[in-house]
């Protein structure tokens, strides 16, 4: 115990030591809300930005104008009465952004109108040119059935409806987006925590092999306790850099509301100047849920038991190669038991209680990432989060008796790229 105690030592300190640690440690949050955020803002001043010039042949007579007025700034509507041919030389040339037919008889329900342009459109014009045209439409037959003022005033109405989650304790607002977007994010981060220090240990193992100190270590240190000295001190750093980022998350989601309602005008919503934050926020209709550190302790223990999981993994396949480009054809399985869970996530935020969701967030190999989601975007009962945390455990245990094996043939074997059955061998025979 001492001797492995000693690896974890060397391995934390000289990890948590580097610039590397401490930039990823402080640079990570601020990038992730950048990869959240950004997209986002680029996409808003894209369409603030981006006028479109459309020429529209309207072949009914009845509907261009009402077509103007149903539509937003992003789109600047031009009759004419150009051949088609003429109109697809114009788009192609520039001077047009794109040119929308009205075939004759669509006002009463015939043909469909046509939306041609050199870009496509993309989903957001399509959506607001089928919005626009459909209003156009609906208007003209309002308009020629002579609707009262009375009708029209029913048709634009909208009747707003307020979510409410039902839970034990009684009713209480429904934020389920915000646990969806919160459930994602930490799931991603997740993945990827896993991957980059799975590959650390693999890393260091394939370097300690190709440079021959593993053969001094060994004269010292038994296999089985360098292999479990390097993940625990890898580990360590890791669970070091989660908690850190846990309290700035939990951070962020706290003051995030406080923030925002700094950047929001109460007179927009016939507000006092001197509002409270809060009284703002309910009426932007902007609601921060409180967020149960639990999900947070969860989160930590489920990176813990994952990363314990796959970088014993890593490092057995580590132990097998002696360059990082032979290791790429023995990580694909491995990858691959990572991978699944994101492509699961989507379902298990729709439906977290379904038997699928529960399955999948129990299996040991995709517990780390699934359970942690669903524990955030709904309420998990505690027996079904101790069992899964229990089998990811033993998923470790075994592993790491597994890998052991594999470690202790591989990181003397030199001169052939092994196969999977190799592998294989090595665990039966070691």
């Amino acid at each position: 115990m001492d001797k492995i105690w000693i690896v974890l030592q060397s391995e934390f300190l000289r990890r948590v030591q580097s610039r590397f640690f401490v930039l990823t440690t402080l640079l990570a949050p601020i990038l992730l809300i950048g990869i959240a955020v950004v997209p986002g803002i680029m996409a808003a001043v894209a369409l603030e930005g981006n006028e479109r010039t459309v020429a529209v042949i309207d072949e009914t007579g009845a509907l261009f104008d009402r077509l103007q007025s149903a539509t937003d700034e992003q789109f600047v509507f031009m009759q004419t009465s150009a051949p088609a041919e003429s109109l697809r030389a114009a788009v192609q040339a520039g001077r047009y952004d794109a040119y929308l037919r009205l075939p004759a008889g669509l006002e009463e329900g015939a043909g469909e109108a046509v939306y041609y342009s050199s870009e496509g459109g993309g989903l957001s014009a399509r959506s607001r040119i089928e919005e626009a045209v459909d209003q156009a439409v609906r208007q003209h037959r309002l308009d020629i059935r002579q609707a009262p003022p009375e009708v029209l005033e029913v048709l634009r109405s909208r009747v707003p409806v307020r979510m409410v989650k039902l839970t034990d304790e009684g009713e209480a607002a429904d934020s389920s987006v915000t646990y969806s977007v919160i459930g994602y994010i930490l799931g991603f981060i997740l993945y990827m925590t896993m991957f980059i220090y799975g590959s650390f240990v693999m890393q260091g193992v394939i370097e300690e092999k190709s440079t021959r100190v593993v053969e001094v270590m060994i004269s010292s240190v038994r296999p089985f306790q360098l292999l479990m000295g390097k993940v625990l001190g890898i580990g360590a750093m890791g669970l070091l850099q989660m908690a850190i980022w846990s309290v700035l998350i939990l951070a962020g989601i706290t003051f995030a509301g406080q923030i925002m309602a700094l950047f929001i005008d109460p007179s927009a919503f016939d507000l006092p100047v001197d509002a409270s934050r809060q009284e703002v926020l309910r009426a932007a209709d902007l609601s921060i849920p409180d967020i149960s550190p639990m999900v947070f302790v969860w989160f930590i223990l489920f990176f813990l038991g994952g990363y314990l999981l796959y970088s014993s993994l890593f490092a057995a396949i580590g132990s097998a190669v002696e360059q990082p480009q032979d290791a790429q054809g023995l990580m694909l399985p491995v990858s691959m038991l990572i991978i699944i869970p994101i492509l699961f996530m989507a379902f298990i935020i729709e439906s977290p209680n379904s038997t699928l969701s529960i399955v999948l967030s129990i299996i040991p190999f995709f517990s780390p990432i699934l359970m942690v989601v669903r524990y955030t975007v709904t309420e998990v009962p505690f027996w079904e989060m101790a069992l899964s945390f229990f089998l990811l455990v033993g998923a470790f245990i075994g592993a790491v008796w597994i890998s052991s094996r594999i470690y202790r043939v591989g990181i003397l074997m030199y001169g052939k790229k092994p196969a999977l059955k190799d592998l294989i061998r090595w665990f039966r025979y070691a």
